[in-house]
Parts: C-alpha cells; structure tokens; sequence
C-alpha cells in the first residue's frame, strides 16, 4: 500500500510539474557573466582573443521545440591584446564603423532540455556577420540550476567564405576560419 502511494505521489508530481515546464520561457542573458572567445591560428602564432556580448534573450517552448530572440555582440569589441592587430581586425575585416554588431537569433532546438541539470542540444538559428545572415545549427550544452542558465557552444566561422577579407599578408598565412566559444550566463522564467 505504501509502495503505491509513493508511486502515485511521484507520478503526480511528473505530471503537475513538467506542464510548469513545458510553457513558454525566456532566458534573460547576463553581459557581465557571459563571454565569447575566438582563436585564429596563422602559420606565425594562434592569436586569442574576446568580444563583449551587449545583450539578449532568448524564448523557448520545450513542447514545439521552438526558439526566438537575438543575441547581440558588440563587433567593435574585440580584442586580442595587440593594438596594432586590434585595429586592423576591427578597421580592415569587421569593418565595424559599418557593421557595428554580430548577432544569432535562434530559431528551433533538437534533443531533450531537462528542467534542471544538463543536456546536450542542436540549435538552428541566424548568425549574421558583416551585415550578412548564415543558416547555422550548432551544438550547446545547457546546464540549469534553478533559475540559473548556461549555455555553452563551440563552433567554426567560415569568415572568410562568407565574405570578409582575409588578414594573411606577404609571409603571415591566417587561417580562413576562426573558433569561437560562447559561454552565456544568465536567468531563465515563465514567459508571460
């Protein structure tokens, strides 16, 4: 008797709690906790370096798998420690006076978001760079600890296919696709 009274409990509380869940959310993004770090190997050296995120949110519905929303990254932000290398990235190949930001803005998700811990995610979305929208899918781990969200993902730009000028000069050989990490950090609630 006991054993069943415990399993209808439980089954209970599944069934109250995940409908909580399966609304709709939105995922409130932290600048200040948030960081996104490229790398560029050369033939010379692998340049590190960081852009700030200024802002963003991002709206979810588990039961549609559906995403919306806009990540804003400030392009003039970048910085790699060297002035010199800083002012040609942001002046010759993001041309930032003209392209100010680079943004994703998420469209849908695949695999399963647990309503706390971790899961592992694809995400489709817009990533528009130099003024330009790219269809991509990348993978993101999701860590939530009650309203607490990280996202982190790490994947390939093809920069230079989709248009931007390649900084290899005379004997310095870049190459033509740069790393990017992305770590956001920020709180998760019921969307009204």
């Amino acid at each position: 008797m006991k054993t069943t009274l415990r399993t209808l409990v439980a089954t209970l509380t599944l069934l109250i709690g995940y409908p909580a869940f399966a609304q709709h959310h939105a995922f409130k993004i932290n600048p200040d906790a948030s960081t996104v770090a490229f790398i560029l190997p050369s033939n010379h050296d692998t340049t590190n370096g960081t852009f700030h995120v200024e802002e963003g949110i991002v709206n979810f519905d588990e039961t549609s798998n559906s995403l919306s929303g806009l990540i804003v990254v400030s392009a003039s932000s970048g910085n790699t420690g060297n002035a010199s290398r800083d002012k040609k990235m942001l002046t010759d190949v993001l041309q930032t006076t003209k392209f100010a930001d680079v943004t994703f803005a998420p469209e849908s998700f695949m695999g399963s978001l647990a309503p706390a811990g971790d899961s592992t995610l694809q995400v489709t979305g817009i990533f528009t760079l130099h003024g330009a929208p790219h269809a991509i899918t990348v993978p993101m781990q999701i860590h939530i600890d009650g309203n607490v969200l990280t996202a982190k993902t790490t994947f390939k730009v093809p920069y230079v296919d989709w248009g931007l000028k390649d900084p290899s000069w005379f004997v310095l050989k870049v190459a033509k696709e740069v790393e990017v990490n992305l770590t956001l950090v920020g709180t998760v609630a019921t969307a009204k």
